[in-house]
């Protein structure tokens, strides 16, 4: 429920703030009084579109803001209105009530917020959808759209319209199978040349068996091998002066007979450990660390030397090894590691082509499948609609026919037609003036004041069983007068038992039936057109209601008819109450 909505620049209003309750609210006003810029700034609230022409002049900016109260929804609506807000991020007030808000610049450029928190205005519309409908003129038109009635149709029973979502996912499974068939079918020959592509490449690779990091040790060594010689000579005079000529005598390489510097650095060593002072003695224990290090050094050096080569054809197979990773790397990827990540890739890729009959078989098989699966949901979707479109047809008639349209008929036709996601029906409207005529279209067969009404008669069927929503109605009953005013002003009523309801309208036994009446009243000034918006108490509001009948707000027999009707308004109601306490 709508519990408080605030307005600040929308149209004529430059700022404006009413707080609401349950039942129905009625405004009303004069022509031009601004009453439409209410319904303009719900809409905004609903997501709809940010329109420039809506910012008052010379304003910067229009916001309309709204409070909701969505405790008394239904379990469902009310999960869902909850999922929405927290995944925006939004939280409920300190009264656990959720705050909307859009804001409309002067250049058309919109920011909305829910809970708190900046939101996309789709995240609004999501949000609204469970709290608050608006019925006007232009959604009237809407209603002879047949996806409109389809629509209107499934959302009698929420059975239907969950055996309507699962038809929708069968349906578009059945589509994606479908298609993956005729580009199987299509590019059979293309995935047969893939496949042989992938084959040749992952049998190179596979032939060739690089190892990661194999390219560059391989680009070392051969280094070291073209550099052998001048790398053996000088190793060779390292050890000499390390460990002697002595050290490397097998390699004849150095005739001398002096010491190394380790056996010289070891005579200097014990000198010291053999020394009396307590300072040189030290000295000796560092030394003997240099000693240990001189070790370590020789010793890694001799490895070196073992470890080059000798034979001298190695390097040509390292030399053929090389050009051999290179040719992966000139196809593949700029290295080894890139090559064998690209075989991966490449071995899983293929395991997902399969040219045989085999997966052609599978997959037409799937298609069936899927289809058939669509098909039996699709079957029972129709007859549930079919069923559920028979007690449409009956309730709505019975409705018009209190609508001062009494012999009316209204008829749901549900017709076969090929599978679409919304099933395997299309859904029309249809409307005839007596039992008797052919039922037509209600867009060839419905004038604008029965359009209006065969919406109202819906919307009182098609909300029996919800309560806690906001219905709006723009304007509904224009053209319409008479019995048939006071018709849709008792359905307005009803509806209001269990929802909140707000009505503009220019009916004055429309009004008369309100439980909160709201004056929307116009001000010309000089440079400027302003409208404010108020509730009003009882006298004024039968100085409104006369003023409605006929322009006979200051004249006594205005007042009393107004008076009248209120309190036949009041009488009525308070049997529907009495009624309704007794059945419960």
């Amino acid at each position: 429920m709508l519990a408080e909505i605030e307005f600040e620049n929308i149209g004529v209003i430059p700022q404006a703030s009413l707080e609401l309750s349950s039942g129905l609210t009625v405004l009303t006003g004069e022509t031009g009084a601004g009453k439409t810029m209410v319904v303009t700034g719900l809409r905004l609230l609903t997501g709809g579109r940010a329109d420039a022409s809506r910012v008052r002049v010379g304003a910067a900016r229009a916001v309309v803001e709204g409070r909701f109260i969505v405790d008394n929804l239904s379990e469902d609506a009310h999960a869902v209105v909850r999922e929405v807000v927290e995944s925006a991020g939004g939280e409920p007030d300190e009264n656990g009530e959720i705050i909307a808000t859009r804001v409309v610049n002067a250049n058309g450029r919109s920011k909305a917020h829910l809970g708190g928190r900046a939101v996309p205005a789709s995240s609004l519309h999501s949000f609204s959808t469970e709290l608050l409908t608006i019925h006007g003129q232009n959604d009237q038109l809407r209603l002879l759209s047949l996806d409109r009635q389809r629509d209107a149709l499934d959302r009698m029973d929420p059975d239907v319209q969950k055996l309507a979502a699962t038809f929708s996912a069968a349906y578009k499974k059945w589509r994606e199978m479908a298609k993956k068939l005729r580009e199987h079918t299509n590019s059979r020959m293309e995935l047969a040349q893939e496949a042989d592509r992938l084959d040749f490449a992952i049998n190179e690779i596979t032939a060739i068996n690089p190892s990661i990091g194999e390219d560059l040790q391989l680009q070392e060594t051969i280094r070291r091998l073209q550099d052998v010689d001048a790398l053996r000579e000088q190793t060779l005079t390292v050890l000499a002066h390390l460990d002697g000529a002595a050290s490397i005598s097998e390699y004849g390489a150095i005739e001398d007979d002096q010491n190394g510097a380790s056996d010289l650095l070891g005579q200097a060593a014990s000198v010291l450990l053999g020394s009396e002072d307590k300072d040189l003695r030290g000295l000796g224990d560092r030394l003997a660390d240099v000693i240990a290090i001189t070790g370590e050094v020789s010793a890694e050096v001799g490895r070196f030397l073992n470890q080059l080569p000798s034979d001298d054809e190695e390097l040509d197979k390292l030399m053929l090894r090389q050009q051999e990773l290179k040719s992966l790397t000139r196809k593949y990827a700029p290295d080894i590691e890139g090559v064998i990540k690209w075989l991966k890739k490449a071995e899983k890729k293929r395991a997902t082509i399969d040219t045989s009959p085999e997966a052609l078989e599978k997959l037409t098989k799937d298609v069936a499948d899927a289809e058939a699966s669509m098909l039996k949901v699709g079957k029972k979707l129709s007859a549930a609609r079919i069923a559920l479109a028979e007690k449409l047809s009956a309730a709505v008639t019975q409705e018009i026919h209190g609508l001062a349209m009494n012999k009316a008929v209204f008829v749901v036709d549900v017709r076969t037609v090929a599978p679409s996601k919304n099933g395997l029906d299309e859904v029309e409207f249809l409307l005839a003036p007596n039992s008797a005529a052919q039922p037509r279209p209600l867009a060839t067969s419905a004038s604008g004041g029965e359009l209006s009404r065969v919406m109202l008669a819906l919307e009182v069927v098609l909300s029996a069983g919800s309560s806690g929503t906001t219905m709006v109605f723009d304007e509904v009953d224009a053209g319409v007068g008479g019995r048939a005013a006071v018709e849709i002003a008792k359905r307005l009523a009803r509806l209001a038992q269990k929802n909140q309801v707000i009505v503009v309208t220019h009916l004055p036994q429309v009004a008369a039936f309100a439980d909160t009446h709201v004056h929307v009243s116009k001000n010309v000034g000089d440079e400027s057109v302003t409208s404010a918006v108020e509730k009003l108490d009882d006298e004024r509001r039968v100085e409104e209601i006369a003023r409605m009948l006929a322009g006979l707000d200051d004249t006594e027999t205005g007042r009393a008819h107004a008076e009248e009707l209120l309190a036949t308004a009041r009488k009525t109601i308070a049997a529907w109450r009495a009624s309704s306490a007794e059945v419960h």
